[in-house]
């Protein structure tokens, strides 16, 4: 019997041997050209792209880059696919798939959420700063987007960055008892006390610059569309409506 587990074990190590000797050369050009680049957002997958000669390189968060087979041409930009005369924006659609994986799957514990009256029909997810004025002019609205059935989730981004008054305001709310309460107080120009604690503040930071944002408000839909700044709630819930389709 131990004889064959040996046996079976070297036949393991020799199909992973040749499976790995298999992969992809483009890939592996590839990987090596970003590794070079020393960047700081990992890869999570790449494969050929629907135009031949250049393959996608999906990054983690949702953005998607375009890389030569030989590795030493990289393209970041939009790819369209012209259909009965209509253009398809092929890395939007990509992007918004893998947004919306990443948004929906933080867990809802992390957020500050405001649930929609009576149906819940949509929801968004907003990037907010408590300094910002505009992300103020939206939460003004947010009564008025629950009504409409779209629950509005926060997720911390200070846009200064970390360590600034957004940055620290915005852990005091997520340190609170009643996360609620304090994000309306501070919006609303008072001050609240809350102990420090260990809190997502600098992770949904990253991730918002993973996914692209770089300013507040930044709505992202149900779908994975991304929305930057200021839109009134008529506008945002016919958006998120029409995101949940």
């Amino acid at each position: 019997m131990r004889v064959t587990q040996i046996f079976a074990a070297a036949a393991l190590a020799l199909v992973s041997t040749f499976v790995a000797a298999a992969a992809d050369p483009a890939e592996q050009a590839i990987r090596k050209t970003l590794q070079s680049l020393e960047s700081q957002v990992p890869v999570e997958s790449i494969a050929a792209s629907p135009l031949n000669g250049l393959y996608e390189v999906k990054l983690k968060g949702g953005r998607v880059l375009y890389a030569s087979a030989d590795g030493q041409f990289l393209v970041q930009g939009y790819l369209f696919q012209v259909q009965d005369g209509k253009p398809i924006n092929l890395t939007e659609k990509a992007e918004r798939v893998a947004i919306a994986k990443t948004i929906n799957g933080i867990p809802a514990a992390e957020m500050v959420v405001y649930p929609a009256k009576g149906e819940t029909k949509s929801h968004i997810t907003v990037f907010t700063d408590t300094t910002c004025p505009y992300c103020h002019k939206l939460h003004a609205e947010v009564a008025e987007l629950n009504k409409r059935g779209i629950e509005v989730r926060y997720l911390a981004f200070p846009r200064q960055g970390l360590g600034s008054p957004g940055d620290e305001q915005l852990q005091a709310v997520w340190c609170s008892s009643d996360r609620k309460g304090a994000l309306d107080k501070m919006i609303d120009g008072k001050e609240i006390k809350a102990a420090k604690c260990a809190n997502p503040v600098s992770q949904q930071f990253q991730i918002g610059q993973s996914i692209g944002v770089n300013g507040t408000p930044a709505i992202v839909l149900e779908d994975g569309q991304v929305i930057p700044g200021y839109q009134p709630a008529a506008q945002v819930a016919k958006l998120a409506l029409a995101g949940s389709k």
